[in-house]
C-alpha cells in the first residue's frame, strides 16, 4: 500500500513519462494486460491512457489493469491513469518512506 507522500513522489516521477498503454474499444484485452506487465517491469511506473472509443472511464481502466497486473494506481486524471508496481528483482524507483 503506497502512502501519501510516496504517491505524490510517483506522481511527480509520472510528470515525464511518455504514454505507452493506450486501452481502447476492447478495453483491458490480454495483449494490453501483457504490455503493461512487460512494462512494469521494466519501469516500474507507466503511464495510460484511454482512447475516446473505449467503453471504460480511466478509473474502471485503472482499477482492472492494476487488479491484473498486480499493481497499484497512483493517480487518475481525465483520460490518463498512472500505475507503479515494484520490480523486486531490480528496483529502479525508491520510495520514500
Amino acid at each position: 500500500m503506497l502512502t501519501s507522500k510516496q504517491r505524490a513522489q510517483l506522481r511527480a516521477l509520472a510528470n515525464g513519462e511518455d504514454t505507452i498503454v493506450y486501452i481502447g474499444k476492447s478495453g483491458v484485452t490480454e495483449n494490453v494486460v501483457k504490455q503493461a506487465a512487460d512494462a512494469l517491469k521494466a519501469r516500474e511506473l507507466i503511464k495510460c491512457k484511454v482512447q475516446e472509443n473505449s467503453l471504460l472511464s480511466a478509473r474502471e481502466a485503472c482499477d482492472e489493469l492494476a487488479a491484473q497486473t498486480g499493481a497499484e494506481g497512483v493517480q487518475v486524471i481525465g483520460s490518463r491513469f498512472v500505475i507503479y508496481k515494484k520490480n523486486d528483482e531490480d528496483p529502479k524507483i525508491k520510495l520514500v518512506k
